[in-house]
């Protein structure tokens, strides 16, 4: 089942071409990650893709009404400014307003599962906009678990993480991924990008440069191509490893 689906879809920002005719599904129990340079277009294919912006072609979540789209998918922008000083909690139980008040034992069960699966149980109480960045990130994405929807959509999910909690927020996408929801990710870091991910979208030169399993899409040509740099990749017993090792002048 496609729970994410553009096509032909098209963007200029500013009288800039930035994505031309990309065509793209995903479905449930994939979890794939949108890597590219910087200015590739990954946050922007996002926001064309739910609306957020003008772009030509279609997009099946722009398509939806807003109540559809909230139920549909959770979204996660880069930006992550917490506007209230309300508790952790409170802040988590939003995620439940697509559903309802947020008041049944499904919205209890969804909240607390939410805060279980980001390690905030000790800060349930504390004011949000007084926790650190990466405690505040941590908050933000229990917000969009405790939503429940088929498709969870993050932009940078793991910025300002410390490494523990980036992998463990990787971890439970994996996680919601291998439950059967869809997971889309954009991310800079290609070694958890190999790691995690069961697909990588690589965008670059205006639209998609390669597209399938982490192992076919990072290979030394298209790594040089995209980013202009070397890596090296091996297999170990934990899974994957890729590591930049120069740039390429």
């Amino acid at each position: 089942m496609s729970l994410f689906s553009v096509q032909n879809l098209s963007v200029a920002l500013r009288g800039r071409a930035v994505l031309r005719d990309v065509s793209l599904s995903v479905s449930a129990g994939e979890m794939v990650g949108v890597i590219g340079p910087n200015g590739a277009g990954k946050s922007t294919l996002m926001r064309a893709a739910l609306g957020l912006i003008p772009f030509e072609g279609t997009s099946l979540l722009a398509g939806m009404t807003a109540a559809a789209r909230a139920r549909h998918v959770a979204w996660m922008p880069q930006s992550r400014e917490i506007a209230w000083p309300v508790s952790v909690e409170a802040l988590v139980r939003l995620g439940r307003l697509p559903h309802g008040q947020g008041g049944t034992v499904a919205d209890r069960r969804a909240v607390e599962a939410a805060l279980d699966r980001m390690r905030l149980g000790p800060l349930r109480q504390r004011t949000a906009t007084r926790l650190s960045g990466g405690e505040q990130a941590r908050a933000l994405i229990a917000r969009a678990l405790a939503q429940e929807t088929p498709l969870l959509m993050a932009d940078e999910p793991t910025a300002g993480l410390d490494p523990e909690h980036q992998l463990a927020t990787l971890g439970t996408f994996r996680a919601l991924a291998q439950g059967g929801q869809g997971v889309i990710l954009s991310l800079h870091d290609l070694g958890q990008a190999a790691r995690f991910c069961t697909r990588l979208v690589l965008l670059a030169e205006g639209g998609v440069l390669a597209d399938g399993p982490p192992a076919e899409v990072l290979t030394r040509d298209r790594i040089a191509r995209a980013f202009r740099i070397r890596a090296f990749h091996a297999e170990t017993p934990e899974g994957p490893v890729f590591q930049p090792t120069g740039v390429i002048r």
